[in-house]
Protein backbone atom coordinates (compact mmCIF):
# COMPACT_ATOMS: atom_id res chain seq x y z
CA UNK A 1 0.00 0.00 0.00
CA UNK A 2 2.85 2.18 0.80
CA UNK A 3 3.67 2.23 -2.80
CA UNK A 4 0.73 2.68 -3.85
CA UNK A 5 -0.32 5.35 -2.32
CA UNK A 6 3.34 6.97 -3.05
CA UNK A 7 2.13 6.52 -6.57
CA UNK A 8 -0.79 7.99 -6.66
CA UNK A 9 0.49 11.59 -5.01
CA UNK A 10 3.04 11.52 -7.70
CA UNK A 11 0.22 10.87 -10.17
CA UNK A 12 -1.36 13.57 -8.78
CA UNK A 13 1.07 16.20 -9.01
CA UNK A 14 2.69 14.98 -12.67
CA UNK A 15 -1.22 15.42 -13.85
CA UNK A 16 -0.89 19.45 -13.11
CA UNK A 17 2.85 19.40 -13.81
CA UNK A 18 2.24 17.57 -17.03
CA UNK A 19 0.42 19.90 -18.84
CA UNK A 20 2.22 20.95 -21.90
CA UNK A 21 2.91 24.47 -22.27
CA UNK A 22 2.66 25.99 -25.29
CA UNK A 23 4.30 29.87 -26.13
CA UNK A 24 3.79 30.56 -29.39
CA UNK A 25 6.90 32.19 -30.98
CA UNK A 26 6.73 33.25 -34.51
CA UNK A 27 4.68 30.73 -35.69
CA UNK A 28 6.45 27.93 -33.38
CA UNK A 29 5.55 26.87 -29.98
CA UNK A 30 7.68 25.40 -26.94
CA UNK A 31 5.95 22.37 -25.92
CA UNK A 32 6.95 21.94 -22.37
CA UNK A 33 6.05 18.55 -20.35
CA UNK A 34 7.46 17.62 -16.95
CA UNK A 35 7.98 13.15 -16.82
CA UNK A 36 8.05 11.81 -13.43
CA UNK A 37 9.53 8.30 -13.16
CA UNK A 38 8.53 5.68 -10.83
CA UNK A 39 7.16 2.56 -9.44
CA UNK A 40 3.51 1.25 -9.36
CA UNK A 41 1.67 -1.64 -9.17
CA UNK A 42 -0.45 -3.23 -11.39
CA UNK A 43 -2.23 -6.27 -11.24
CA UNK A 44 -3.07 -8.31 -14.69
CA UNK A 45 -3.59 -12.00 -15.25
CA UNK A 46 -4.03 -12.87 -11.59
CA UNK A 47 -0.75 -11.19 -10.59
CA UNK A 48 0.44 -7.90 -8.87
CA UNK A 49 3.16 -6.59 -10.89
CA UNK A 50 5.38 -3.51 -9.92
CA UNK A 51 6.09 -1.72 -13.22
CA UNK A 52 7.96 1.64 -13.81
CA UNK A 53 5.76 3.58 -15.35
CA UNK A 54 5.80 8.17 -16.22
CA UNK A 55 3.53 9.59 -14.70
CA UNK A 56 1.09 7.04 -13.50
CA UNK A 57 0.55 5.66 -17.43
CA UNK A 58 1.24 2.94 -19.07
CA UNK A 59 1.88 3.35 -21.82
CA UNK A 60 3.05 7.07 -20.57
CA UNK A 61 2.13 10.55 -22.03
CA UNK A 62 1.30 11.50 -25.49
CA UNK A 63 3.83 14.32 -26.92
CA UNK A 64 2.24 16.03 -29.52
CA UNK A 65 3.90 18.75 -31.52
CA UNK A 66 3.92 20.22 -34.76
CA UNK A 67 6.82 20.57 -37.35
CA UNK A 68 9.01 23.50 -35.71
CA UNK A 69 8.28 23.36 -32.43
CA UNK A 70 10.85 22.89 -28.95
CA UNK A 71 10.53 20.56 -27.06
CA UNK A 72 11.17 20.98 -23.76
CA UNK A 73 10.66 17.89 -20.78
CA UNK A 74 11.79 17.76 -17.35
CA UNK A 75 12.63 14.22 -16.45
CA UNK A 76 12.61 13.56 -12.26
CA UNK A 77 13.77 10.07 -11.49
CA UNK A 78 11.78 8.54 -8.67
CA UNK A 79 13.36 5.05 -9.26
CA UNK A 80 16.38 3.03 -7.09
CA UNK A 81 18.18 2.73 -10.71
CA UNK A 82 19.33 5.13 -13.49
CA UNK A 83 17.72 6.34 -16.61
CA UNK A 84 17.78 8.52 -19.68
CA UNK A 85 14.90 8.68 -22.35
CA UNK A 86 15.63 8.86 -25.97
CA UNK A 87 13.18 10.39 -28.58
CA UNK A 88 13.13 8.06 -31.11
CA UNK A 89 13.31 8.97 -34.31
CA UNK A 90 13.76 12.73 -33.96
CA UNK A 91 16.72 13.41 -36.24
CA UNK A 92 18.22 15.82 -33.51
CA UNK A 93 19.75 18.07 -36.00
CA UNK A 94 23.04 19.84 -34.13
CA UNK A 95 21.52 18.66 -30.34
CA UNK A 96 22.68 15.00 -30.29
CA UNK A 97 23.08 16.31 -26.15
CA UNK A 98 19.35 16.08 -25.86
CA UNK A 99 19.61 12.77 -28.08
CA UNK A 100 19.08 10.39 -24.79
CA UNK A 101 20.91 7.15 -25.53
CA UNK A 102 22.41 5.79 -22.31
CA UNK A 103 26.51 6.22 -21.87
CA UNK A 104 26.72 6.75 -25.93
CA UNK A 105 25.41 10.06 -25.52
CA UNK A 106 24.93 10.86 -22.06
CA UNK A 107 24.97 9.27 -18.37
CA UNK A 108 21.96 8.67 -16.74
CA UNK A 109 19.63 10.46 -14.67
CA UNK A 110 20.45 8.75 -10.87
CA UNK A 111 17.98 7.71 -8.57
CA UNK A 112 16.29 11.21 -7.20
CA UNK A 113 17.81 13.03 -9.61
CA UNK A 114 16.52 15.14 -12.60
CA UNK A 115 17.40 16.35 -15.71
CA UNK A 116 15.93 18.93 -18.71
CA UNK A 117 15.82 17.38 -22.54
CA UNK A 118 15.28 20.49 -24.94
CA UNK A 119 15.14 20.26 -28.59
CA UNK A 120 13.96 21.51 -31.93
CA UNK A 121 11.84 19.03 -34.12
CA UNK A 122 12.66 20.61 -37.59
CA UNK A 123 11.54 19.06 -41.28
CA UNK A 124 9.61 16.28 -39.91
CA UNK A 125 5.85 14.66 -39.60
CA UNK A 126 4.66 12.21 -38.68
CA UNK A 127 4.50 9.31 -35.96
CA UNK A 128 7.51 8.67 -33.47
CA UNK A 129 8.12 7.29 -29.59
CA UNK A 130 10.03 7.98 -27.04
CA UNK A 131 11.36 5.31 -24.79
CA UNK A 132 13.74 4.82 -21.74
CA UNK A 133 17.30 4.01 -23.27
CA UNK A 134 18.79 2.16 -20.29
CA UNK A 135 18.35 -1.39 -19.27
CA UNK A 136 15.06 -3.14 -20.35
CA UNK A 137 12.56 -0.58 -18.80
CA UNK A 138 11.46 1.06 -22.08
CA UNK A 139 8.92 -2.03 -21.86
CA UNK A 140 6.54 0.08 -19.66
CA UNK A 141 8.50 3.45 -19.86
CA UNK A 142 7.69 4.90 -23.35
CA UNK A 143 4.65 6.55 -25.08
CA UNK A 144 4.21 8.25 -28.88
CA UNK A 145 5.65 11.45 -30.26
CA UNK A 146 3.21 12.64 -33.22
CA UNK A 147 4.62 15.26 -35.09
CA UNK A 148 2.14 17.34 -37.18
CA UNK A 149 2.67 19.30 -40.70
CA UNK A 150 3.09 23.20 -40.02
CA UNK A 151 -0.55 23.73 -42.39
CA UNK A 152 -2.39 20.88 -40.91
CA UNK A 153 -2.79 19.18 -44.57
CA UNK A 154 -1.96 15.55 -45.29
CA UNK A 155 -0.85 14.31 -48.87
CA UNK A 156 -4.43 12.44 -47.89
CA UNK A 157 -7.84 12.83 -47.08
CA UNK A 158 -7.91 14.43 -43.66
CA UNK A 159 -9.03 11.86 -41.42
CA UNK A 160 -12.14 11.93 -39.27
CA UNK A 161 -9.67 11.37 -35.68
CA UNK A 162 -6.10 9.59 -35.60
CA UNK A 163 -5.51 7.73 -32.38
CA UNK A 164 -1.98 6.40 -31.10
CA UNK A 165 -1.91 2.28 -31.45
CA UNK A 166 1.00 1.37 -29.03
CA UNK A 167 1.61 -2.31 -29.26
CA UNK A 168 3.62 -3.83 -26.51
CA UNK A 169 4.04 -6.96 -23.86
CA UNK A 170 3.67 -7.83 -20.61
CA UNK A 171 6.20 -8.96 -18.00
CA UNK A 172 5.86 -10.36 -14.72
CA UNK A 173 9.39 -10.91 -14.56
CA UNK A 174 11.09 -7.98 -12.92
CA UNK A 175 12.75 -6.10 -16.07
CA UNK A 176 16.08 -5.46 -14.25
CA UNK A 177 16.18 -8.67 -13.79
CA UNK A 178 15.43 -9.51 -17.22
CA UNK A 179 18.54 -6.86 -18.30
CA UNK A 180 20.52 -9.14 -16.03
CA UNK A 181 19.85 -12.77 -17.81
CA UNK A 182 20.02 -11.14 -20.96
CA UNK A 183 23.88 -9.42 -20.11
CA UNK A 184 24.79 -13.60 -19.49
CA UNK A 185 23.59 -14.63 -22.06
CA UNK A 186 20.09 -15.54 -21.08
CA UNK A 187 17.56 -14.98 -23.51
CA UNK A 188 14.91 -18.17 -23.02
CA UNK A 189 12.54 -15.54 -20.90
CA UNK A 190 9.18 -14.95 -22.51
CA UNK A 191 6.50 -11.98 -21.67
CA UNK A 192 3.11 -13.50 -21.05
CA UNK A 193 1.32 -11.31 -22.98
CA UNK A 194 0.98 -8.47 -25.55
CA UNK A 195 -0.60 -5.35 -24.88
CA UNK A 196 -2.77 -2.69 -26.72
CA UNK A 197 -2.21 0.69 -25.49
CA UNK A 198 -1.63 -1.20 -22.02
CA UNK A 199 -4.56 -3.30 -22.30
CA UNK A 200 -4.56 -7.37 -21.95
CA UNK A 201 -7.74 -7.91 -23.34
CA UNK A 202 -10.09 -10.80 -21.42
CA UNK A 203 -7.39 -13.57 -21.12
CA UNK A 204 -8.07 -14.22 -17.67
CA UNK A 205 -11.36 -14.25 -15.24
CA UNK A 206 -9.70 -13.44 -11.57
CA UNK A 207 -12.43 -13.17 -8.87
CA UNK A 208 -15.14 -12.77 -11.99
CA UNK A 209 -13.19 -9.56 -13.23
CA UNK A 210 -12.36 -9.65 -16.92
CA UNK A 211 -9.05 -8.08 -18.20
CA UNK A 212 -10.01 -4.78 -19.61
CA UNK A 213 -9.75 -4.50 -23.39
CA UNK A 214 -8.62 -1.66 -25.60
CA UNK A 215 -11.97 -0.53 -27.20
CA UNK A 216 -11.98 2.40 -30.06
CA UNK A 217 -15.48 3.79 -31.11
CA UNK A 218 -16.20 4.46 -34.18
CA UNK A 219 -18.54 5.50 -36.84
CA UNK A 220 -19.60 3.92 -40.21
CA UNK A 221 -17.89 5.53 -43.40
CA UNK A 222 -15.47 7.68 -41.60
CA UNK A 223 -11.69 7.07 -41.94
CA UNK A 224 -9.19 6.89 -39.17
CA UNK A 225 -5.78 7.61 -39.17
CA UNK A 226 -4.22 4.89 -36.80
CA UNK A 227 -0.91 5.85 -35.15
CA UNK A 228 0.70 2.34 -34.67
CA UNK A 229 3.90 1.92 -32.93
CA UNK A 230 5.67 -1.63 -31.80
CA UNK A 231 7.23 -0.76 -28.04
CA UNK A 232 7.93 -4.64 -27.47
CA UNK A 233 11.40 -5.96 -26.63
CA UNK A 234 11.36 -8.87 -28.39
CA UNK A 235 8.62 -9.49 -30.89
CA UNK A 236 7.56 -8.19 -34.80
CA UNK A 237 3.76 -7.95 -34.69
CA UNK A 238 0.98 -8.36 -37.42
CA UNK A 239 -1.63 -5.90 -36.84
CA UNK A 240 -4.97 -6.99 -38.51
CA UNK A 241 -9.13 -5.91 -38.56
CA UNK A 242 -11.06 -8.65 -39.88
CA UNK A 243 -12.53 -8.45 -43.07
CA UNK A 244 -11.41 -5.06 -43.44
CA UNK A 245 -8.12 -3.39 -45.03
CA UNK A 246 -5.92 -0.47 -44.23
CA UNK A 247 -4.04 2.12 -46.60
CA UNK A 248 -0.84 2.75 -45.27
CA UNK A 249 0.37 6.15 -45.49
CA UNK A 250 3.55 6.82 -43.22
CA UNK A 251 6.23 5.07 -41.40
CA UNK A 252 9.00 6.67 -39.02
CA UNK A 253 8.17 10.16 -39.55
CA UNK A 254 7.38 9.89 -43.13
CA UNK A 255 5.54 9.67 -46.09
CA UNK A 256 4.72 6.67 -48.02
CA UNK A 257 3.23 6.16 -51.78
CA UNK A 258 -0.84 4.62 -50.40
CA UNK A 259 -0.41 0.70 -49.78
CA UNK A 260 -3.53 -1.20 -49.47
CA UNK A 261 -3.42 -4.06 -47.66
CA UNK A 262 -5.57 -6.37 -44.72
CA UNK A 263 -2.66 -6.66 -42.40
CA UNK A 264 0.37 -4.23 -41.49
CA UNK A 265 3.85 -5.95 -39.97
CA UNK A 266 5.45 -3.51 -37.33
CA UNK A 267 8.64 -4.48 -36.04
CA UNK A 268 10.18 -3.35 -32.13
CA UNK A 269 11.01 0.51 -32.93
CA UNK A 270 8.92 0.85 -35.69
CA UNK A 271 6.16 3.30 -35.95
CA UNK A 272 3.33 3.24 -38.99
CA UNK A 273 0.48 5.14 -39.96
CA UNK A 274 -2.36 4.19 -41.44
CA UNK A 275 -5.57 5.54 -42.11
CA UNK A 276 -8.91 3.04 -42.29
CA UNK A 277 -12.14 3.37 -43.87
CA UNK A 278 -15.24 2.69 -42.86
CA UNK A 279 -15.99 0.31 -39.91
CA UNK A 280 -12.62 -0.66 -38.32
CA UNK A 281 -11.73 -2.54 -35.63
CA UNK A 282 -7.64 -2.56 -33.73
CA UNK A 283 -6.06 -5.96 -32.54
CA UNK A 284 -2.41 -7.16 -32.60
CA UNK A 285 -0.67 -10.26 -31.83
CA UNK A 286 3.30 -11.14 -32.04
CA UNK A 287 4.77 -12.19 -35.31
CA UNK A 288 7.00 -14.38 -32.98
CA UNK A 289 10.80 -13.98 -31.71
CA UNK A 290 12.93 -15.38 -34.83
CA UNK A 291 15.62 -17.08 -32.46
CA UNK A 292 13.20 -20.45 -31.87
CA UNK A 293 12.46 -21.09 -35.28
CA UNK A 294 13.26 -24.73 -35.03
CA UNK A 295 11.24 -26.05 -32.26
CA UNK A 296 8.24 -23.70 -33.92
CA UNK A 297 7.40 -22.60 -30.62
CA UNK A 298 5.87 -18.70 -30.02
CA UNK A 299 5.61 -16.65 -27.03
CA UNK A 300 2.66 -16.24 -25.27
CA UNK A 301 -0.13 -14.40 -27.62
CA UNK A 302 -2.51 -11.39 -26.39
CA UNK A 303 -6.01 -12.76 -27.59
CA UNK A 304 -8.94 -10.58 -27.49
CA UNK A 305 -12.72 -11.73 -28.87
CA UNK A 306 -13.39 -8.17 -29.26
CA UNK A 307 -10.68 -6.16 -28.75
CA UNK A 308 -12.09 -3.19 -30.14
CA UNK A 309 -15.32 -1.19 -30.51
CA UNK A 310 -17.38 -0.36 -33.78
CA UNK A 311 -21.00 1.15 -34.30
CA UNK A 312 -23.63 -0.55 -36.29
CA UNK A 313 -24.80 -3.81 -36.32
CA UNK A 314 -21.96 -6.09 -37.39
CA UNK A 315 -21.36 -9.07 -34.56
CA UNK A 316 -17.70 -8.72 -33.07
CA UNK A 317 -15.78 -11.37 -35.36
CA UNK A 318 -13.45 -13.06 -33.26
CA UNK A 319 -10.77 -13.83 -36.13
CA UNK A 320 -7.73 -12.64 -35.19
CA UNK A 321 -4.82 -15.40 -34.57
CA UNK A 322 -1.14 -15.47 -34.77
CA UNK A 323 0.54 -15.89 -37.91
CA UNK A 324 3.38 -18.81 -37.62
CA UNK A 325 7.23 -18.77 -38.59
CA UNK A 326 7.80 -18.61 -41.80
CA UNK A 327 9.22 -21.79 -43.67
CA UNK A 328 12.43 -22.55 -44.16
CA UNK A 329 12.31 -20.81 -48.17
CA UNK A 330 11.20 -17.36 -48.37
CA UNK A 331 9.61 -15.89 -51.42
CA UNK A 332 7.54 -12.60 -51.55
CA UNK A 333 4.52 -14.39 -51.07
CA UNK A 334 1.86 -13.36 -48.47
CA UNK A 335 1.36 -16.94 -46.79
CA UNK A 336 5.07 -18.34 -46.82
CA UNK A 337 6.44 -14.81 -46.10
CA UNK A 338 4.32 -12.04 -44.76
CA UNK A 339 6.58 -10.06 -43.26
CA UNK A 340 9.17 -9.84 -46.01
CA UNK A 341 6.46 -9.29 -48.17
CA UNK A 342 5.06 -6.34 -46.77
CA UNK A 343 8.21 -4.30 -46.15
CA UNK A 344 9.02 -5.38 -49.35
CA UNK A 345 6.38 -3.44 -51.15
CA UNK A 346 6.33 -0.06 -49.55
CA UNK A 347 7.68 3.29 -51.10
CA UNK A 348 8.21 6.28 -50.45
CA UNK A 349 6.27 9.24 -51.35
CA UNK A 350 8.33 11.53 -53.47
CA UNK A 351 9.20 14.49 -51.46
CA UNK A 352 11.66 17.63 -53.16
CA UNK A 353 13.39 18.33 -50.27
CA UNK A 354 13.83 15.11 -49.02
CA UNK A 355 13.75 12.24 -51.69
CA UNK A 356 16.86 12.59 -53.34
CA UNK A 357 18.99 9.72 -52.89
CA UNK A 358 23.14 10.11 -53.10
CA UNK A 359 24.31 8.69 -56.59
CA UNK A 360 27.37 8.23 -55.76
CA UNK A 361 29.09 6.23 -52.28
CA UNK A 362 32.17 7.65 -50.40
CA UNK A 363 32.08 5.05 -47.90
CA UNK A 364 30.83 1.14 -48.70
CA UNK A 365 29.77 -1.07 -45.47
CA UNK A 366 29.13 -4.44 -45.20
CA UNK A 367 27.78 -5.82 -42.03
CA UNK A 368 27.04 -9.66 -40.97
CA UNK A 369 24.12 -9.38 -38.03
CA UNK A 370 24.25 -12.88 -35.67
CA UNK A 371 25.42 -14.12 -32.83
CA UNK A 372 28.55 -15.93 -31.00
CA UNK A 373 30.14 -16.40 -27.83
CA UNK A 374 33.32 -15.45 -25.14
CA UNK A 375 34.74 -17.52 -22.88
CA UNK A 376 33.81 -16.75 -18.94
CA UNK A 377 36.89 -16.68 -17.79
CA UNK A 378 37.95 -14.42 -20.19
CA UNK A 379 40.32 -16.46 -22.13
CA UNK A 380 39.88 -17.58 -25.66
CA UNK A 381 40.27 -21.18 -25.22
CA UNK A 382 36.75 -22.42 -23.74
CA UNK A 383 34.06 -25.09 -24.73
CA UNK A 384 32.05 -23.47 -27.39
CA UNK A 385 28.24 -24.89 -28.25
CA UNK A 386 26.76 -22.77 -25.82
CA UNK A 387 28.12 -24.54 -22.76
CA UNK A 388 28.12 -23.17 -19.51
CA UNK A 389 31.90 -22.21 -19.90
CA UNK A 390 30.60 -19.34 -22.59
CA UNK A 391 28.63 -16.18 -22.76
CA UNK A 392 26.39 -15.76 -25.22
CA UNK A 393 26.60 -12.37 -26.98
CA UNK A 394 25.30 -10.71 -29.65
CA UNK A 395 27.94 -9.41 -33.20
CA UNK A 396 28.17 -6.82 -36.26
CA UNK A 397 31.16 -8.25 -38.03
CA UNK A 398 31.79 -10.67 -35.08
CA UNK A 399 32.65 -7.73 -32.94
CA UNK A 400 30.25 -7.81 -29.60
CA UNK A 401 29.45 -3.68 -28.55
CA UNK A 402 30.83 -3.83 -24.86
CA UNK A 403 28.88 -0.75 -23.50
CA UNK A 404 31.06 1.68 -21.26
CA UNK A 405 29.82 2.17 -17.54
CA UNK A 406 30.86 4.86 -16.09
CA UNK A 407 31.45 7.55 -19.15
CA UNK A 408 29.17 8.43 -22.13
CA UNK A 409 31.08 8.24 -25.80
CA UNK A 410 29.75 12.05 -26.69
CA UNK A 411 31.48 13.17 -23.90
CA UNK A 412 34.80 12.00 -24.31
CA UNK A 413 34.88 12.60 -28.12
CA UNK A 414 33.99 16.19 -27.19
CA UNK A 415 37.05 16.51 -24.61
CA UNK A 416 39.16 14.52 -26.84
CA UNK A 417 39.49 12.21 -24.01
CA UNK A 418 38.14 9.25 -26.01
CA UNK A 419 41.82 7.41 -25.51
CA UNK A 420 41.37 4.14 -23.62
CA UNK A 421 37.53 4.15 -23.59
CA UNK A 422 37.13 3.57 -27.58
CA UNK A 423 38.53 2.80 -30.49
CA UNK A 424 37.88 4.11 -34.54
CA UNK A 425 38.16 0.78 -36.07
CA UNK A 426 35.19 -0.83 -36.62
CA UNK A 427 35.30 -3.21 -39.24
CA UNK A 428 33.65 -2.63 -42.55
CA UNK A 429 33.14 -6.26 -43.03
CA UNK A 430 33.45 -9.80 -41.48
CA UNK A 431 36.93 -10.88 -40.66
CA UNK A 432 36.26 -13.96 -43.00
CA UNK A 433 33.37 -14.79 -45.64
CA UNK A 434 31.18 -17.72 -45.52
CA UNK A 435 27.85 -18.72 -46.07
CA UNK A 436 25.92 -16.67 -43.70
CA UNK A 437 22.54 -18.15 -43.94
CA UNK A 438 23.48 -21.58 -43.83
CA UNK A 439 20.72 -22.93 -41.17
CA UNK A 440 23.20 -25.99 -40.42
CA UNK A 441 24.84 -22.99 -38.20
CA UNK A 442 21.82 -23.08 -36.22
CA UNK A 443 22.58 -25.15 -32.86
CA UNK A 444 22.81 -27.77 -32.29
CA UNK A 445 25.80 -27.94 -34.56
CA UNK A 446 28.44 -28.60 -35.25
CA UNK A 447 28.97 -26.46 -37.83
CA UNK A 448 29.14 -23.09 -35.43
CA UNK A 449 31.37 -24.11 -33.54
CA UNK A 450 34.44 -22.74 -35.74
CA UNK A 451 32.49 -19.51 -36.35
CA UNK A 452 31.50 -18.33 -33.13
CA UNK A 453 34.00 -17.13 -30.74
CA UNK A 454 34.58 -14.00 -30.72
CA UNK A 455 35.34 -10.48 -28.21
CA UNK A 456 34.13 -7.27 -26.67
CA UNK A 457 35.04 -4.05 -27.61
CA UNK A 458 34.30 -0.48 -27.97
CA UNK A 459 34.60 -0.46 -31.45
CA UNK A 460 33.04 2.94 -33.04
CA UNK A 461 33.52 4.20 -36.89
CA UNK A 462 34.21 7.67 -37.82
CA UNK A 463 32.93 9.92 -41.19
CA UNK A 464 34.07 13.09 -42.51
CA UNK A 465 30.80 15.33 -42.91
CA UNK A 466 28.79 15.13 -45.96
CA UNK A 467 30.07 11.78 -46.38
CA UNK A 468 27.09 9.62 -48.66
CA UNK A 469 27.34 6.20 -46.98
CA UNK A 470 26.05 2.63 -48.09
CA UNK A 471 25.63 -0.26 -45.79
CA UNK A 472 24.27 -3.73 -46.48
CA UNK A 473 23.04 -5.53 -43.73
CA UNK A 474 23.44 -9.35 -43.44
CA UNK A 475 21.39 -11.04 -41.61
CA UNK A 476 23.09 -14.12 -40.04
CA UNK A 477 21.93 -18.13 -39.37
CA UNK A 478 24.96 -18.35 -37.38
CA UNK A 479 23.82 -19.75 -33.72
CA UNK A 480 20.53 -18.05 -34.56
CA UNK A 481 17.88 -17.16 -37.20
CA UNK A 482 16.65 -13.60 -36.23
CA UNK A 483 15.30 -11.02 -38.11
CA UNK A 484 17.18 -7.63 -37.19
CA UNK A 485 15.25 -3.76 -36.67
CA UNK A 486 18.52 -2.08 -37.16
CA UNK A 487 18.10 1.78 -36.09
CA UNK A 488 20.30 4.53 -36.15
CA UNK A 489 19.51 7.81 -34.44
CA UNK A 490 20.20 10.86 -35.72
CA UNK A 491 19.27 10.06 -39.61
CA UNK A 492 16.38 9.21 -41.67
CA UNK A 493 18.07 6.50 -44.35
CA UNK A 494 16.47 5.16 -47.75
CA UNK A 495 15.62 1.34 -48.29
CA UNK A 496 17.35 0.86 -51.55
CA UNK A 497 16.26 -3.03 -51.13
CA UNK A 498 15.78 -6.19 -49.51
CA UNK A 499 16.55 -9.76 -49.90
CA UNK A 500 16.23 -13.42 -48.64
CA UNK A 501 19.68 -15.17 -48.88
CA UNK A 502 22.74 -14.02 -49.11
CA UNK A 503 23.39 -10.52 -50.88
CA UNK A 504 25.30 -11.27 -54.19
CA UNK A 505 26.76 -7.49 -55.05
CA UNK A 506 26.76 -8.39 -59.16
CA UNK A 507 23.01 -9.66 -58.79
CA UNK A 508 20.68 -7.47 -56.25
CA UNK A 509 22.42 -3.94 -56.87
CA UNK A 510 20.48 -4.06 -60.17
CA UNK A 511 17.42 -4.27 -57.92
CA UNK A 512 18.49 -1.33 -56.23
CA UNK A 513 15.20 1.55 -55.98
CA UNK A 514 16.85 5.40 -56.64
CA UNK A 515 13.09 6.44 -57.53
CA UNK A 516 10.96 5.93 -54.71
CA UNK A 517 12.70 3.93 -51.65
CA UNK A 518 11.59 4.38 -48.17
CA UNK A 519 12.92 7.10 -46.38
CA UNK A 520 13.16 5.49 -42.23
CA UNK A 521 15.26 5.02 -39.46
CA UNK A 522 14.38 1.93 -38.70
CA UNK A 523 15.08 -1.39 -41.18
CA UNK A 524 13.57 -4.59 -40.66
CA UNK A 525 16.77 -6.81 -42.19
CA UNK A 526 14.37 -9.71 -42.99
CA UNK A 527 15.78 -13.22 -41.02
CA UNK A 528 18.25 -14.97 -43.42
CA UNK A 529 18.30 -12.21 -45.53
CA UNK A 530 19.44 -8.54 -46.25
CA UNK A 531 18.63 -5.05 -46.54
CA UNK A 532 20.45 -2.12 -48.13
CA UNK A 533 20.88 1.61 -47.08
CA UNK A 534 22.15 4.77 -47.80
CA UNK A 535 22.40 8.13 -46.37
CA UNK A 536 24.78 11.46 -46.10
CA UNK A 537 26.37 12.24 -43.06
CA UNK A 538 25.02 15.91 -42.23
CA UNK A 539 24.54 15.84 -38.89
CA UNK A 540 27.40 15.98 -36.06
CA UNK A 541 27.87 14.01 -33.20
CA UNK A 542 27.77 10.80 -32.28
CA UNK A 543 25.05 8.41 -33.19
CA UNK A 544 23.89 5.23 -31.96
CA UNK A 545 23.11 2.05 -34.35
CA UNK A 546 22.05 -0.65 -32.66
CA UNK A 547 19.26 -3.47 -32.92
CA UNK A 548 15.95 -3.23 -31.56
CA UNK A 549 15.45 -6.05 -30.20
CA UNK A 550 16.36 -5.44 -26.43
CA UNK A 551 17.67 -8.96 -26.10
CA UNK A 552 20.27 -8.08 -29.15
CA UNK A 553 21.20 -4.31 -27.73
CA UNK A 554 22.37 -5.66 -24.20
CA UNK A 555 24.44 -8.41 -25.64
CA UNK A 556 26.24 -6.09 -28.20
CA UNK A 557 24.33 -5.98 -31.16
CA UNK A 558 25.04 -2.05 -31.85
CA UNK A 559 28.27 0.19 -32.38
CA UNK A 560 28.37 4.38 -32.54
CA UNK A 561 28.87 6.72 -35.75
CA UNK A 562 31.31 9.60 -35.17
CA UNK A 563 30.29 12.54 -37.82
CA UNK A 564 32.80 14.85 -38.19
CA UNK A 565 32.13 18.49 -38.05
CA UNK A 566 31.74 20.56 -41.31
CA UNK A 567 33.13 23.71 -42.67
CA UNK A 568 30.90 26.23 -41.19
CA UNK A 569 29.66 26.55 -37.26
CA UNK A 570 25.99 26.07 -38.88
CA UNK A 571 27.61 22.51 -40.00
CA UNK A 572 29.61 22.01 -36.64
CA UNK A 573 28.36 20.22 -33.01
CA UNK A 574 28.07 23.34 -30.87
CA UNK A 575 29.16 22.93 -27.50
CA UNK A 576 26.64 21.25 -24.43
CA UNK A 577 23.92 23.40 -23.85
CA UNK A 578 23.12 24.77 -20.27
CA UNK A 579 21.23 21.64 -19.09
CA UNK A 580 23.59 19.14 -20.48
CA UNK A 581 24.95 17.11 -17.04
CA UNK A 582 28.56 15.68 -17.68
CA UNK A 583 29.23 11.88 -16.27
CA UNK A 584 30.14 11.57 -12.48
CA UNK A 585 32.73 9.00 -11.40
CA UNK A 586 29.99 6.59 -10.37
CA UNK A 587 28.37 6.59 -14.04
CA UNK A 588 25.61 8.43 -13.31
CA UNK A 589 24.81 12.10 -14.37
CA UNK A 590 26.52 15.08 -12.00
CA UNK A 591 24.01 16.49 -9.79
Amino acid sequence: MGKLSMAASILCMALVAALATVTTISEAAVVEHTFYVHEMNVTHLCNTTKIYVVNGQFPGPTIDVTDGDTVVVHVINRLDYGLTLHWHGVRQIRSVWADGAGFVTECPIPPGGDHTYRFNVTGQVGTLWWHAHVTCLRATINGAFIVRPKNGRYPFPTPAKDVPIIIGEWWQLDLIELDRRMADGNFDDNPLSATINGKLGDLSNCSGIPEESFVLDVEPGKSYLLRVINTALFSEYYFKVAGHTFTVVGADGNYLTPYRTDMVVVAPGRGHRRAPGRRRAAGALPHGRARKPASGTRPPNSRSSCPAGWSGTRACDPTITASPYPSRSCPTSTTRCPSFYFHNNLTGLAHPDRHRVPMHVDERMFITLGLGSICRDGGTRCKRRRSNETIVVATMNNVSFHHPTTTSLLERYYDGTGKGVYTEDFPDHPPRPYNYTNRDYIPPGPLEEALEPTFKATKLRRFKYNTSVEIVFQSTALLQSDSNPMHLHGYDFFVLAQGIGNFDPKRDVKKFNYHNPQLRNTVQVPRTGWAAIRFVTDNPGMWYLHCHFEFHIVMGMATAFIVEDGPTPETSLPPPPPEYKRCSANGLMKP
